[in-house]
């Protein structure tokens, strides 16, 4: 007899649940923190590019016009709307794009951190260092970079990493998750004062 896929499908106890809530970084399983923090980046890139574009806009529109700038009220006015309606349209699309930009990094960043999580079995700021330094190399290679350019962006990526792979350890080390380097030098501390006290 066949089985449906329902018969498959495995089922979540509580205690299951909350343990991969618990043991995930900031609290968060991947299935949720790489579409909020895609969100996130959205959000900030399209303030951001809201924000540049409406100014960009709104400068061409006045340098576009200089030669033949309006001499009556109504004129002023029709020019004013016709400069608002462009600087909101010009914000608008330079928000989307840096938006769009700025997600699709952000969720290659935590997909790549994610693989080495998994690949190496451990939650550290190592894999958020590996992950960000290949989403600038790609960036680089994306965009073909020169190789100082290369070098700047793979900086600015390490300092990333860092930053906030080690904000994202003392997170698990305060609500007491394993992590992995800390695991390991506790570890071998033990192993070290278990043989003086042998030797002593």
């Amino acid at each position: 007899m066949a089985r449906s896929a329902r018969d498959f499908r495995h089922e979540w106890t509580r205690e299951e649940y909350t343990r991969i809530w618990n043991e995930s970084r900031l609290s968060l399983p991947p299935v949720v923190r790489i579409p909020a923090a895609a969100l996130t980046a959205f959000g900030i890139g399209m303030t951001l590019g809201l924000a540049h574009g409406s100014k960009m806009a709104g400068l061409r529109f006045r340098a576009e016009h200089a030669h033949k700038l309006p001499t009556t009220t109504t004129g002023w006015y029709l020019y004013h709307r016709s400069k608002n309606y462009h600087m909101t349209l010009g914000g608008l699309k330079e928000g989307l794009k840096v938006g769009a930009r700025l997600s699709v990094l952000s969720t290659a960043m935590f997909c790549a951190e994610n693989l080495f999580d998994v690949y190496r079995g451990t939650k550290d700021f190592f894999s958020t260092i590996m992950a960000s330094l290949a989403v600038a190399g790609g960036f680089s290679f994306w965009n073909r970079f020169s190789a100082a350019e290369t070098a700047r962006t793979a900086r600015k990526g390490l300092i990333f990493g860092v930053m906030y792979g080690a904000a994202q350890d003392a997170v698990s080390l305060a609500k007491g998750r394993p992590v992995g380097y800390i695991e390991f030098l506790r570890r071998h501390i033990g192993k070290t004062t278990q043989l003086e006290e042998k030797t002593s």
